[in-house]
Order: structure tokens, then sequence, then C-alpha cells
């Protein structure tokens, strides 16, 4: 079978943060000091060897570029300043770009303008719908739900992540195929599918692969910042009704604990990291993209006009509560269309995606043993 060279892979990949691919001349220093990697999954090495040669369809149906999760010790201790963690890193957005369907991905990687544009974009579009549909503007007393009736905010939540899902399960469900469908003498049994199904959970609500190195300040991160993302994900969109309230509820309201819990480590989550990029205080703040640094303030912002308007909500100020509520919407938003399907959010889903998937194929792998063992018996 003949396989096509792209001499430019290297380079394509630079486009998207990859530093120096040509420095490495594999020694395998990278690969053995990962404690995530192992026989079947031989990572960063392995893909350093496909940028240096070319082989773009072997990168493409690569799945260990997820299973990195950038401690960068393998950067740390290259003889060759080759950066193998930010070529892994930048190897996950090339991947986002190629899963996406619609190409919006790998523009808005490679090109600040793109992603800005995009999110100002939606971000007038929500402003335009509120100019147009709101409702009554009252004054003299706090009536939001007059302003940005409950019902109606519901069914526009509906429809974002009706549209935010179509996006990520259509690119999730290609990494699927050609993670899994390109290796064709793979024979998957329904049975593996759903047996691995806790695998995905785990990681997805655990993100537990960030212990394994050791540096638990960042699993202890990653998991707060996950919790309180979901938490007011689910607020907002499933639980509105009863969480968006005129009137001031108790501290003691389960919901509003909720949100506080979740504004706080959200808050102090997105705050850490930006001082960690700025401060460059860990191997994986090194280098940030502008996808890295959009990713975070559009995270912040969103959780800033939220206490914002939260504060004027309780001080009885209803034009200020009702113009706040805009900009929130205006920042959230997009937020949660633009960044999560096309841009570093993807991640969220990806990552456990991939772990789900290793499980798929080891069970796969087992299957036939069993089924021999059976016959023999």
């Amino acid at each position: 079978m003949k396989k096509r060279i792209d001499p430019n892979l290297h380079r394509e990949i630079g486009r998207f943060g990859g530093v120096d691919v040509d420095s490495c001349y594999h020694c395998g220093t990278c690969t053995a000091i990962c404690n995530l990697t192992d026989e079947e999954h031989s990572f960063p090495r392995r893909m350093m060897h496909y940028l240096q040669i070319g082989n773009r369809e072997k990168l493409r149906h690569s799945i260990e570029p997820w299973l990195c999760y950038y401690c960068g010790d393998c950067t740390a201790s290259c003889p060759r300043d080759a950066n193998p963690a930010e070529t892994m890193m930048a190897t996950r957005r090339w991947l986002t770009g190629q899963y996406d369907w619609t190409g919006l991905a790998r523009r808005m990687y490679t090109s600040a303008v793109w992603e800005i544009g995009a999110i100002f974009f939606v971000a007038a579009l929500v402003v335009a719908l509120f100019v147009m549909f709101h409702g009554p503007i009252i004054t003299d007393h706090m009536a939001l739900n007059s302003f940005a009736p409950e019902w109606a905010i519901e069914v526009g939540d509906l429809i974002m992540a009706a549209v935010l899902s179509f996006f990520l399960l259509t690119n999730a469900f290609r990494m699927y195929l050609w993670t899994m469908r390109s290796d064709k003498d793979l024979k998957v049994p329904l049975s593996a599918y759903v047996s691995a199904v806790p695998e995905f959970i785990v990681h997805f609500t655990t993100q537990k692969r960030w212990r394994t190195f050791g540096v638990r300040k960042r699993w202890r991160r990653h998991f707060l910042l996950v919790t309180g993302y979901v938490s007011m994900l689910i607020l907002i969109i499933g639980l509105l009704r009863w969480f968006q309230t005129d009137g001031v509820p108790s501290w003691w309201d389960p919901l509003h604990l909720i949100g506080y819990y979740a504004t706080a480590v959200l808050l102090w989550a997105t705050v850490d990291m930006m001082v960690g990029r700025v401060k460059k205080r860990d191997e994986m703040h090194r280098f940030s993209e502008p996808s890295d640094w959009v990713f975070l303030i559009m995270l912040f912002l969103t959780v800033l006009t939220g206490i914002t308007m939260r504060a004027f909500h309780l001080a009885d100020w209803p034009l200020a509560t009702y113009y706040t509520y805009v900009v929130h919407l205006a920042i959230a938003v997009p937020m949660l269309i633009v960044e999560v399907p096309f841009s570093k959010w993807s991640h969220l889903l990806y990552r456990p995606l991939a772990m789900y998937l290793v499980e798929v194929r080891r069970l796969a792998e087992k299957a036939p043993q069993r089924s021999e063992q059976a016959a023999a018996a």
C-alpha cells in the first residue's frame, strides 16, 4: 500500500503552535520519561516522527495526542530543545481542525481575526435579538422576567444547546471514524462500546489522568473548573425557570448555592490560569496561542458580568441589571457556540472520548481471544 508523504506537514503544524520539529533526532528521552505512555501508545516520539516524515494520514488517525496531558516533563528533559510538549498541543489543535467538517476550527486556530470576528458576530446577533424582541422595561422595581421572559430565554438556551451539540457531536463522530474505522482488521462488538461507557464518564467528570504525573494542583484546578462549568450549564439550560427569579432568594436557596459555587471556582480557576500564563510559571505555560487567551478571557468575562448582574439585582437597580444581563449573554453565548465546538473547549469532549475509544479497542482485541478459548473448551 502506497503512503503519501507531505514534506510541508511540519510547517502546517507550526501554524497551530508547533515549534522546531526538525531539532528532534529521536533519542527517545521524551517517551521514556512520560508516565502516560505505554507499549501500545508511544508518544511524543511517534508524533514527532510522523511530522518529520510528513505522514499526514497516520497523524490524522492517531489518538495519542489526546492521551497527552501536557505535564511538560518531555520538554524539560529534551536535550535538543525541540519542545515535544508544545508540538503535542499543536497537534491537538490541528486534529480539532481536521475533525471539524465546517472548516471554522482550522480558521480560528490559525487566525485570531477569524476567532474574534466569529465571537463578535454572535455577540452582535444576541444584542440585536434583545433590541428587537425584549419585553417591557420596568424601572420602578426589579422585573427581569418581564424584560427577558424566562420562557424565551429557555427556548434560546435549547436552540443554543442543539446547535452546540450538533457541531460538537458531528465532529466527535469524525474523530471516531478516523481513529477506529481506519483499522479495517479491527472488529468491534457492540458489547465493547457498551462496556467502555464508564471509562468515558469517569474521565469526563474527573480528568483523573492529571494525577498520574503527580501534579495534584493541576488536577484539582481542572476538576473544579469542569464541575463549575457543568454546574452553571445545568442551571442555565435545565433549571433557568427556578434559577432566574425576580425576588431576592434566601442565601440558603439550593440552586443559588450551586450558582455561587460555580461562580467562585470558575473565577478562581480562570484567574489562576491567566496568572500562570503571564508568569510562565509552568512548562505548559511557556507558549501561549491567541486561542488559549481568548478561551480564558471569555470565561472570565462571563463570570465577571454574571457577578455584576447579580449585585445589581440584589441592589434592586433594574436598568443596570437589564443592561448587564444583555452584556452577560452577549459574552456567554458566543463562548458556548464558538469556543466549545470549534476551539479549546472542544478538548472537554475529545480527551474523555479518546480514553473511551482506547478502552473500546482494548475490549475488542480481547474479544476474539475469549471466543477462541470458548470454542477450544
